[in-house]
């Protein structure tokens, strides 16, 4: 090997083990030092209808009985949930909501909620359908589907169209003024929610049916946790390894070598998370956050935190590859090159870093999945 390979090959080392090392500290930071998985649960499946579009006529009569809105689940028998949503993606309050079974045993009725989620706890197997209407609206139907003993099944796609085109102005002021409070209420929930009450979880919702954020509410969140003051320790930390090791040894030694190291490496976590989870978010109207999955056995949990690296959901509730992740980290790296040591730049370090920045996210969403609900303050809202 001659000596220019030999120094190009050190050189791509020492940035990927950078890498690795700034993707472990985050991981790290919100694990808290827990080396043990939390308790599991009993285990559900969980499984989603992609639902057909609805139509203005009821399909059929209903005999409907009253049922508790606020029923709590209860994961030993079946449980059946959603939310309602108009053509514009917009939640539905108090919609009608009608389980069906096709054991004669009568339907259940529920209202939606403020979030237009609706859910039916304690079933028993068996065949269900649900329908759902709505004031000046049409019916929504789905098909019939088969339950089975501690299955989760989330019916998508509950979109009511409007009936009547009556103060359309009204209801779409209104509707913008109850999605900007939402929003804003995501990111209030968001920013409470810390590991041990000190490093952050930003990014974790436990609120599966959570209304999506605002493209204002993407940026603010984002900007929020890159001038918390953990953000800050974390890029301490990063470059205080760097230096110990000298690795980019073009940015020196001493006080100079370190605050260049200490910039590059708060820039790097900066670029990243405004891109992902700010800019390529909005764009691509996808929601930056992860939502936690909690039900099932420990492997299809973890096959799902590993997927959410890839995949995430949409702000209208479908699940797509996640390109605001992927792409926001690989432009990050990209920029890099701008404030790297001449020696440590190109595009081979910079695809080797993005892939360690994606393997250090799927680390971090099973800690989410596994280890961090139970050690967060407020998750979720609640103390």
């Amino acid at each position: 090997m001659t000596t220019s390979a030999a120094a190009s090959s050190r050189k791509c080392t020492r940035a990927i083990a950078k890498t690795w090392v700034r993707a472990s500290i985050e991981v790290a930071l919100l694990m808290g030092g827990v080396s043990a998985l939390a308790q599991q649960g009993p285990s559900a499946t969980v499984i989603e209808i992609d639902a057909p579009t609805p139509a203005n006529g009821v399909s059929g009569a209903v005999d409907a009985r009253s049922d508790q809105a606020s029923r709590p689940v209860n994961y030993e028998g079946c449980t059946v949930s959603g939310t309602v949503l108009d053509t514009n993606y917009d939640v539905i309050q108090g919609a009608r909501v009608v389980l069906t079974s096709s054991s004669g045993a009568g339907d259940r009725e529920i209202q939606s909620g403020p979030n237009g989620q609706f859910a039916f706890a304690a079933l028993p197997a068996g065949s269900y359908r649900v329908t759902v209407t709505g004031k000046d609206m049409g019916t929504f139907v789905s098909p019939w589907f088969t339950m089975h003993p501690g299955e989760f099944r989330l019916v998508t796609s509950v979109v009511l169209p409007v009936a009547t085109t009556n103060e359309t102005v009204t209801v779409s002021a209104e509707t913008a003024q109850l999605k900007e409070e939402l929003s804003e209420q995501q990111v209030q929930i968001a920013v409470e929610q810390r590991v041990w009450g000190v490093f952050p979880n930003f990014y974790s919702s436990y609120d599966w049916n959570a209304p999506p954020m605002e493209p204002k509410q993407k940026f603010q969140l984002a900007l929020r946790s890159m001038i918390d003051p953990m953000a800050f320790a974390g890029a301490a930390g990063i470059a205080g390894f760097e230096q110990r090791y000298d690795i980019f040894p073009g940015y020196g030694g001493g006080a100079a070598g370190f605050f260049k190291r200490y910039g590059a490496a708060y820039a790097n976590d900066f670029d990243s998370r405004m891109l992902s989870s700010g800019v390529f978010a909005t764009l691509f109207r996808q929601d930056p956050r992860y939502f936690y999955k909690g039900t099932g056995s420990f492997s299809s949990r973890a096959m799902y935190s590993i997927a959410c690296a890839f995949i995430t959901r949409s702000d209208n509730r479908h699940w797509r590859p996640n390109y605001s992740r992927v792409l926001g980290v690989f432009a990050a790296t990209a920029l890099s090159n701008l404030y790297y040591p001449r020696q440590s730049r190109g595009v081979r370090l910079t695809l080797a870093n993005g892939a360690v920045e994606l393997a250090g996210n799927a680390g971090t969403n099973i800690a989410r999945e596994f280890i961090l609900k139970e050690i967060t303050s407020n998750a979720g809202g609640k103390p």
